[in-house]
């Protein structure tokens, strides 16, 4: 009877993979035109060189730059852009996948409409949020990037070019990948047809 039922199951998956293959299809079609969408005012081409000001954290205290000067200390590296909010669910949900990506890659987090540097600082400090982060109290600077929601996540190659953005929620192994393809991608010019 068990046999029966296994068999009969078997014989129905493969039958109708045809049709599981076109649901999934068109599953994923409606999520890349979601997110193209939602990320359409996201920068592309040369990443935006913006003034900063950087909350306090435990190696120093609050501080103005520049994203081209952030950069810089990380020279030959991608990095990744994480604007969110202290009020945001999803930015909270993320967190942690957050901060286990800033002990392997570059991450400046941007503070957007969370208070002045020193309340920045004091949630950065209560959730354990390791990575450094501007502070943008008015959505200016988040505005200027075309992030219209939080979480936001913008990756920079080595050569200051944005190769991905996205808005939303991003699991972390999303996020290690396109960091991983935005330092791997330059190596690859040349190689490919048409490039």
């Amino acid at each position: 009877m068990l046999k029966a039922r296994i068999t009969r199951a078997v014989h129905n998956l493969r039958a109708g993979w045809k049709r599981h293959l076109a649901t999934l299809a068109l599953a994923w079609i409606a999520i890349a035109a979601v997110d193209t969408w939602r990320t359409r005012d996201l920068p592309q081409g040369p990443a935006p060189d913006v003034a900063l000001v950087m909350a306090a954290t435990a190696s120093g205290p609050a501080h103005a730059t520049s994203l081209a000067a952030w950069r810089a200390q990380h020279p030959g590296q991608a990095v990744a852009v994480h604007f969110w909010a202290e009020w945001c669910s999803i930015c909270k949900l993320e967190e942690p996948s957050i901060a286990r990506l800033s002990t392997d890659w570059p991450v400046l987090g941007v503070a957007m409409q969370s208070g002045n540097a020193e309340r920045v600082a004091q949630v950065q400090h209560q959730r354990g949020m390791p990575w450094p982060t501007a502070v943008d109290p008015q959505a200016t600077l988040s505005r200027s990037w075309g992030v219209r929601s939080v979480p936001a996540l913008v990756v920079i190659d080595a050569q200051g070019q944005v190769r991905f953005a996205t808005s939303g929620y991003t699991p972390e192994w999303a996020m290690r990948l396109r960091l991983w393809w935005a330092q791997t991608m330059p190596q690859w010019k040349g190689l490919l047809p048409n490039q």
